[in-house]
């Protein structure tokens, strides 16, 4: 075990013995599990996508140790460490796997790297020619540090908290493969995708078998439930909404629980609008995440038909002070009266204080308290 390890699993055993002496821990139940099985939670459980980042000094500490961000990646000693360093920080509801949707494409062959100050660059895609050599099964030695990230993390988290996995949708990875880097719209897959819908289907084939392996084998490896991130579906037509987003998403889930049948799965459209009805309707997920330009009488609407997560804004988070306690108190309001998982409408901002995120998390526990005090 190395020193990391060592020191982690030290760390871990002493929070959790705190954990049960203030409640928690008393049997295995994960409050978000709870929610993901139709079943209300007060206060509701709590993540935040990103949460394990460039926010906390601990986080800068590591990356400065591993490297290049893919090498973060791929280090089980140095990812299962950020993994589980706002749990420990916070005492989060959910630990999510620390990876990147951009292991698959990098596991397909394709030269991924991150640059620093302006984020991913992969080697772009121009014709249906350029597409062939990653029309294939990706190489599951690239991906096996992540499943053992897994193994490492598992024993170490709290008994109440889930352990989630998740992947990159078909539609945002193939963006990404396409256009080399996010732009403003993603327009190059989108022409891709207008110009040549044979050949970009067969990308979107290989990326949903890519995909459900993957998610198949980080449940097989110990997480407790998986997220879909589609981060770039609000820029579609209504038609390729349909094409693109829905339909591989209804196969990844199909897949996945093919293999295994009991898995617990969250879908993230983001920018979806109106879109969520289709998406809730035909993609069988246990809860769908919303942004946050999602309006409330729509998210109610949503809310009735799946268990919701979401919506705060991430610059409600950066904002702080009262505006901050206004946000929640409003997303806490609109989603009290069924399952509900708080989150933010998309990852936290790196520049977000600390101190911020205690009083989110204080805001949001002690809601409960303020609606029902004790006898």
């Amino acid at each position: 075990m190395s020193p990391i390890n060592r020191q982690t699993t030290k760390e871990s055993s002493k929070k959790i013995q705190v954990w049960k002496k203030i409640g928690y821990g008393s049997a295995v139940n994960k409050p978000l599990l709870d929610v993901l099985a139709g079943v209300r939670q007060s206060p509701p459980p709590i993540w935040m996508m990103r949460q394990a980042g460039r926010y906390l000094p601990e986080y800068r500490a590591i990356r400065e140790k591993a490297g290049s961000f893919l090498d973060l990646c791929y280090s089980p000693d140095f990812a299962a460490e950020v993994t589980l360093q706002p749990v420990r920080r916070f005492n989060f509801d959910a630990a999510i796997l620390f990876s990147d949707i951009l292991v698959i494409p990098h596991a397909l062959g394709q030269n991924v790297r991150f640059v620093a100050g302006e984020g991913p660059r992969l080697d772009p895609i121009g014709d249906r020619d350029g597409l062939k050599p990653y029309l294939r099964a990706p190489d599951q030695a690239v991906l096996s540090p992540i499943y053992e990230t897994i193994r490492q993390v598992k024993p170490q988290l709290p008994p109440h908290v889930a352990f989630l996995g998740f992947c990159g949708a078909p539609w945002t990875v193939a963006t990404y493969m396409i256009a080399g880097q996010g732009t403003p719209d993603q327009a190059p897959a989108r022409l891709f995708a207008y110009r040549e819908p044979e050949a970009f289907a067969a990308l979107v084939d290989t990326l949903v078998e890519a995909s459900s392996a993957y998610l198949i084998r980080q449940l097989q490896a110990g997480v407790d439930a998986v997220q879909l991130f589609d981060t770039w579906a609000g820029i579609l037509a209504p038609e390729e909404f349909q094409r693109w987003v829905i339909e591989p998403a209804s196969r990844i889930v199909a897949k996945v629980r093919e293999a295994v049948p009991d898995a617990k799965m969250i879908g993230f459209p983001r920018g979806a609008g109106t879109g969520l009805r289709a998406y809730v309707d035909q993609v069988p997920v246990d809860a769908v995440s919303l942004d946050w330009m999602v309006g409330r009488e729509f998210s109610r609407e949503i809310h009735a038909r799946v268990p919701v997560q979401g919506n705060l804004d991430p610059l409600a988070l950066l904002a702080g002070g009262v505006g901050l306690d206004r946000a929640v108190d409003d997303v806490l309001a609109t989603f009290a009266e069924r399952p509900f998982i708080f989150n933010l409408g998309h990852g936290i901002l790196p520049e977000t204080p600390i101190a911020h995120v205690e009083q989110m998390i204080a805001r949001v526990r002690e809601a409960a308290h303020r609606h029902h005090p004790r006898a």
